[in-house]
């Protein structure tokens, strides 16, 4: 099978416990940047390493959510107000201004389990909604017939084969949109300092905050937006971000 001109990094925000949920972030979410190959090594990789080189001097930092909030390790450099301040602004250029589609799924796990008797794993019912909406996005661009590679983070041996065992069931037809024959997971280590996984990071929390309190400012959110499928009427909900229950 011809390799498709899309590939997809995926990242999360939060856990997929139901036993001990963080009444401050009680959603998972789980994100997929698709990206055209061309824009990817001639646009949105160079962005990001020059943005790195500007900061610290070399491209060996990863960028992650969590750490760039907290200003830890490498980040350090963010406790500087002034430094803070020109990083963010530069950083949300960078990704305001790169050309991709973001696929998100939301599980609020507190009414989940209110919901269900016995309810599913968040990241499996993530997981299928993701791979559905991925899969009429690369059908509409007329790839479906063509190898998707999909990147994930490493995690963990046990936790990367219940995943990839997940996947293989949803590409068999557990799905509602059919067989996914054309879509193959890929597992990579943090330490490759793989740009896709860090875009897919940097994405995930603010679209989990913003479902936790849409009225809340939050302009993270506000420049990833615009990258969400749409429908052709432009409806985000249900197309690239799908809220559950």
């Amino acid at each position: 099978m011809a390799y498709s001109d899309y590939i997809v990094y995926v990242d999360e925000s939060g856990d997929h416990s139901l036993t001990k949920i963080n009444p401050q972030h009680p959603v998972f979410v789980l994100a997929l940047c698709v990206v055209h190959k061309p824009t990817y090594i001639d646009a949105i990789v160079p962005a990001f390493q020059h943005l790195k080189f500007e900061f610290w001097g070399h491209d060996s930092v990863v960028f992650h959510g969590h750490e760039i909030r907290k200003a830890h390790g490498d980040f350090n450099i963010l406790l500087n107000a002034k430094t803070r301040a020109n990083f963010i602004d530069k950083l949300n250029g960078l990704i305001g201004g790169a050309d991709f589609t973001l696929i998100a799924a939301v599980i609020d796990k507190a009414k989940h389990v209110a919901r269900y008797a016995n309810p599913a794993d968040p990241y499996g019912i993530a997981l299928v909604f993701c791979m559905e909406r991925l899969q009429r996005f690369l059908m509409d661009k007329n790839q479906s017939d063509r190898m998707t590679h999909v990147q994930v983070e490493c995690r963990g041996k046990a936790e990367d084969a219940k995943l990839e065992l997940e996947f293989r069931r949803i590409c068999d037809g557990n799905n509602a949109v059919g067989k996914m024959d054309n879509l193959d997971i890929r597992f990579m280590d943090k330490k490759h300092n793989s740009t896709g996984l860090q875009l897919a990071d940097l994405v995930a929390h603010p679209v989990g905050r913003h479902v936790i309190a849409p009225q809340q400012a939050n302009r993270a959110y506000d420049v990833i937006e615009p990258k969400l499928r749409r429908s052709p009427k432009g409806e985000v909900e249900g197309w690239g971000l799908k809220i559950f229950p």
